[in-house]
């Protein structure tokens, strides 16, 4: 035996652990104290720094549940409730849009029967998982066929369009634009527009209208309504739009065409770019299949587009020069919006995995929350998102067929939010 281990074991015995072997050693090692050092240092992605239990089920939000009010609750509607939620946007906290194709009846989750005819151990609704798909049930049906189902049995076309206010009540609708609409995809405020226009896009009409700020005035359309073509002047199936500082609008376009369409503040046709490419796995640059979403980032004018159908985010400059693209994920992977927040991170929804995710500019992974469920604060089609001045995050769900309100936790960690976009310069 070496010196040196003579000394080690001399001091083991003065400890009185020689004799005890190994275990008390390593027994000794393992106090509290060391162990609260190791916790200490691993590492963290709870959404409330320090945060001890739970799951972050919600990632850094508590839901409200009471938000909106049903729409049954509006006088005479007491038959009926949302229909496939498609869009919403805070104009501020007290005044939220929700966009949705037309109603459904307004009836209680149904008693589980069994489907013999279907095959044996088969019954139906599951448990506790949803029991109506809202974009299958409601309105329209095909582009060129009929919708599903009778009209006032089925489905009814009503309120499409309510403002909510911050305790959720229904304030304002416009039953004089429903007959208007076909298929409404998303509604919007432009942030640098001090007079606060409101815009649609329909894509089942190929058009894009511009309201007043009360919805009371219509005032300008794009496109030919219900007439689809690639040119200056038509659209086919447009779906989002975005917006830079000088008002320079971005049109994605979109489930037919393959293209991003550019209008100065004017809404005056500046140039259009993409070619369509053979879906699902394009990697061509500047090929698209389902154009499925537009960000812009207004420092550099970089322009996001969700090339859906090929499962991958493009980026290009405002004129349509390719610069970088990014997968979001192998199937079941199916981003349905992205969104560019002010301190310039890009969020996405993913309607196969039921998550927001967060990326970087350059598609660096960051951070995903969400889980799937028709109970409150789960997700089910997510096709619509929206962030207030006060940080409360908005959500429209086609396949659930509602929108809620997410209000961040106490002590949540602000890299964990979806942040809002640019301030707006109207509030």
């Amino acid at each position: 035996m070496s010196s040196k281990s003579k000394l080690s074991r001399r001091a083991l015995m003065k400890c009185g652990l020689a004799s005890a072997g190994l275990p008390v050693v390593s027994k000794l090692l393992s106090t509290p104290a060391s162990l609260e050092a190791q916790v200490k240092s691993d590492a963290s992605f709870a959404a409330v720094p320090g945060q001890i239990g739970g799951q972050d089920i919600f990632g850094a939000y508590d839901v409200d549940p009471n938000w909106p009010k049903p729409l049954s609750s509006l006088p005479g509607n007491e038959k009926w409730t949302w229909g496939s939620a498609e869009s919403d946007f805070a104009e501020n906290p007290d005044r939220v849009f929700i966009l949705q194709r037309g109603e459904l009846p307004n009836i209680r989750r149904p008693k589980e029967v069994e489907l013999a005819e279907l095959g044996p151990s088969i019954g139906f609704p599951i448990g506790r998982l949803p029991w109506r798909d809202a974009t299958s049930a409601s309105p329209p049906g095909p582009l060129d066929g009929p919708n599903r189902g009778k009209e006032d049995v089925d489905w009814r076309w009503q309120h499409c369009l309510v403002a909510v206010n911050s305790k959720g009540d229904i304030v304002e609708t416009w039953p004089e634009w429903d007959k208007m609409l076909r298929r409404p995809h998303a509604v919007y405020i432009n942030p640098y527009d001090k007079d606060k226009y409101v815009w649609l896009v329909d894509d089942y009409r190929h058009a894009i209208f511009k309201f007043t700020h009360d919805v009371k005035k219509l005032v300008l359309t794009l496109g030919v309504p219900n007439e689809h073509g690639d040119d200056d002047k038509h659209f086919y199936r447009p779906t989002y739009l975005a917006w830079l500082p000088d008002s320079t609008m971005f049109v994605a376009d979109g489930y037919a065409n393959t293209r991003v369409v550019k209008f100065d503040k004017n809404s005056k046709y500046i140039t259009a770019w993409g070619q369509k490419g053979n879906p699902p796995n394009e990697t061509r640059p500047g090929y698209f299949n389902s154009v499925h979403g537009v960000a812009v980032d207004v420092q550099t004018g970089r322009v996001f587009v969700n090339d859906r159908n090929n499962h991958r985010i493009q980026v290009f400059d405002e004129n349509g020069k390719f610069l970088n693209q990014w997968r979001v994920g192998d199937p079941p992977s199916d981003v349905h919006i992205i969104l560019m927040a002010a301190d310039r991170h890009l969020w996405a929804y993913d309607r196969g995995t039921s998550k927001m995710i967060k990326y970087d500019l350059d598609g660096h992974l960051l951070y995903t929350w969400g889980t799937w469920g028709d109970f409150p604060g789960g997700f089910w089609g997510v096709h619509g998102a929206h962030v207030d001045q006060e940080g409360n995050f908005y959500v429209a769900e086609v396949d659930n067929g509602r929108a809620q309100k997410f209000v961040p936790r106490k002590g949540a960690n602000p890299a964990m939010l979806v942040g809002p976009g640019v301030k707006p310069v109207w509030s």
